[in-house]
């Protein structure tokens, strides 16, 4: 399988991946940590990471899968969201918790 089939198939069959540098419980950069608190922040403990620092084929497959040059990046039900200041206007917004299937806080 190669490196585009395997990110595919991880996006496609989970609801909610992060692709980042390190994991949840342990973000390599202030990127990835924000994400990962975005997430929490809209109720979701329920996604899956996959830690790019750990392969390098992956961190550059996902850079050409969804081409954006930048980790960490968000997919919900198959389909790029962005990184994290994307994430964090969707948040602001509200539009994240709506995709996510979260309500919206006021």
């Amino acid at each position: 399988m190669s490196v585009q089939d395997t990110i595919r198939q991880t996006v496609t069959d989970n609801p909610v991946v992060l692709f980042m540098k390190g994991s949840a419980q342990f973000p390599q950069c202030g990127f990835s940590a924000r994400a990962v608190q975005i997430l929490a922040a809209c109720g979701r403990e329920d996604f899956v990471t996959v830690d790019v620092l750990a392969d390098p084929e992956i961190r550059q497959g996902i850079k050409d899968y969804s081409n954006w040059p930048t980790i960490p990046q968000l997919y919900v039900n198959g389909e790029f969201i962005g990184g994290s200041d994307i994430m964090f206007e969707m948040f602001q917004s509200g539009e994240l918790q709506t995709l996510l299937g979260q309500p919206q806080q006021q």
